[in-house]
């Protein structure tokens, strides 16, 4: 990322990343800092990569995520489409791409992203790491669903992982990725066995 312009993240460090501090435990800024190193890390298998356009679209990805989390991806393009500082830095060319990748990138989408950026930030943002992926699911759920129980709160995981990541799972990935690979085995392990699924989300998560 060192490529990227020092002025462009000088004013998202300061003025975009601590809005993140909005968001619950699973969409802050560690989140921010995992999607961003994947993106770069995919760039090679791609030619062609601004890594302005690159670097911006995973800053603002989930910022507007605790405002409406169905429809975060909307929000968030908006937010970034509004922003006059960004004129400053993208042509209009490249503020359409970069807003199109942002709502493309959601792992519910039902079409492909409309390009490689939006390709790339879909992929970087699914989960590598069961215990993160698990962690990152408890800490939406008692913020969204902070009144059911522990029962139904490990169910809730349960029916998420699996309508996520199960055989049918509805999220998609478009590049090269082993770690992700690793990580859908492990995953479906967990799904095939209810049991340790709860045994391993409350170790996880201690409860």
């Amino acid at each position: 990322m060192h490529r990227v312009n020092k002025e462009l993240k000088k004013y998202v460090t300061q003025y975009i990343l601590p809005q993140y501090s909005l968001n619950d435990g699973g969409h802050g800024t560690e989140h921010v800092n995992y999607v961003l190193e994947r993106c770069f890390g995919f760039e090679k298998q791609f030619e062609d990569i601004d890594p302005d356009v690159l670097y911006t679209i995973a800053c603002f990805h989930d910022i507007a995520h605790h405002i409406n989390k169905a429809e975060h991806e909307i929000l968030s393009a908006k937010m970034f489409f509004e922003d006059e500082r960004m004129k400053d830095f993208f042509t209009d060319k490249d503020r359409l791409l970069i807003k199109e990748a942002i709502e493309d990138h959601r792992a519910s989408a039902e079409t492909e992203p409309r390009s490689v950026y939006g390709k790339i930030i879909s992929s970087a943002d699914r989960s590598t790491d069961v215990e993160d992926f698990l962690r990152r699911t408890h800490a939406y759920t008692l913020k969204h669903f902070g009144g059911i129980s522990e029962d139904d709160i490990i169910e809730r995981g349960y029916t998420h992982t699996k309508e996520k990541y199960g055989e049918k799972g509805y999220a998609k990935h478009y590049v090269e990725d082993e770690q992700y690979n690793q990580f859908k085995n492990k995953i479906n392990e967990l799904i095939k066995d209810k049991v340790l699924f709860e045994g391993t989300y409350r170790k996880i998560n201690n409860i």
